[in-house]
């Protein structure tokens, strides 16, 4: 058998195969081979950089993009679902179960704070989630809430009405915040410590806005309130349902000031907000023997809450178990819809979701 491989004792003989069968190759063919091999393997190392080089580059363009539209806030997303399904288990049909954090993402709200009908009941439950229920949000739902928010805040200036109800709004949230801040090693707020700073300090700067905001005196020439008979001025005043709008109202001129007083108003909204057997324990005598309801009205308010009012709810129908706004219609199978609809208070939205 013919020794073919490379040893001490020879160079040995270099075989190529053909279609006539193996020859033996002289040095300069092999030397024309070796030549060809280093091309093909240069050209190959040479795709293979460029491949290389390629798929980083679509990658980095990727990345950009994505980064890109995860920076640009400025254009936030905002679901608009008129109604969702509320599961709180997993069935057949059904995996998982619906958090708060996904039904304030997927309900549109956005659209509600453009309805003066909802306004207040947004803001009330923005309220009450700045208080306890930020923490249980997740990421996506807390960013929705900064730029829910500062849609509401952006409303309140272009429009100048519902001052007061976003600065305590703005407040109990910068309040909240700062207790989460401080307890950050505990992982009760999602993302990074200096993004909540950032936040805080757009609150700060909306507060400042809404303190120095101006009130535009109207230009129109019609009949005005001060046009009216006293009479419809008292009746007006009786449809306010919150004693702080009493006290504004009677700060615009001094004979609304002296109607504000009637003790009329401040009893019908003693007796509208709280129970008989809540009135009975905060009587306020004066000297001349009368009953001084403006002050109980406020020392009521202080120690038990007051009745909650809005124009437009939530509504949740018990049979299909999905939570949508009044004027929308929803895929319910019963046979008497709106014996089964429950309206939803703020408060009874967050509740929905406790398991």
């Amino acid at each position: 058998m013919p020794f073919l491989g490379q040893d001490w004792r020879s160079p040995g003989q270099n075989w190529v195969k053909t279609e006539d069968g193996w020859k033996k190759t002289t040095k300069d063919e092999n030397e024309a081979n070796n030549n060809v091999s280093e091309r093909h393997c240069k050209e190959e190392a040479y795709y293979k950089e460029n491949l290389l080089l390629s798929i980083n580059y679509d990658v980095a363009t990727k990345k950009r993009k994505k980064d890109l539209l995860n920076n640009n806030t400025k254009i936030p997303y905002f679901h608009k679902d008129q109604w969702i399904y509320v599961h709180k288990g997993s069935t057949k049909e059904r995996h998982g179960y619906c958090t708060l954090g996904e039904a304030f993402n997927r309900l549109d709200f956005c659209s509600a704070i453009k309805d003066t009908r909802r306004f207040n009941y947004v803001v009330r439950l923005l309220e009450l989630i700045a208080k306890s229920q930020l923490p249980s949000l997740s990421g996506v739902a807390q960013k929705n809430y900064m730029n829910i928010l500062e849609r509401v805040v952006q409303k309140v200036l272009e429009d100048q009405q519902n001052v007061r109800p976003i600065k305590e709004l703005l407040q109990t949230l910068y309040v909240s915040l700062c207790s989460l801040v401080q307890d950050m090693g505990k992982s009760v707020l999602v993302g990074n410590i200096n993004i909540w700073v950032h936040r805080m300090e757009n609150i700060l700067q909306w507060q400042q806005q809404l303190d120095n905001i101006q009130i535009n005196r109207p230009t129109n020439t019609g009949v005005t309130l001060l046009d009216l008979p006293v009479s419809l001025q008292l009746n007006i005043m009786h449809r306010l349902s919150d004693g702080r709008d009493l006290l504004s109202l009677g700060q615009v001129c001094p004979d609304l000031g002296v109607l504000t007083e009637d003790r009329l108003l401040w009893k019908n909204l003693c007796q509208y907000h709280f129970t008989e057997r809540q009135i009975r324990r905060r009587l306020i005598v004066s000297d001349k023997g009368h009953l001084e309801w403006k002050k109980m009205y406020f020392k009521l308010c202080r120690c038990y809450p007051h009745k909650e009012q809005y124009s437009d709810t939530l509504q949740f129908c018990t049979h299909c178990h999905i939570l949508f706004w009044k004027d929308t219609n929803h895929p319910c199978t019963a046979n008497n819809p709106e014996s089964c609809t429950i309206s939803v208070s703020p408060q009874g939205f967050i509740n929905l979701f406790k398991f």
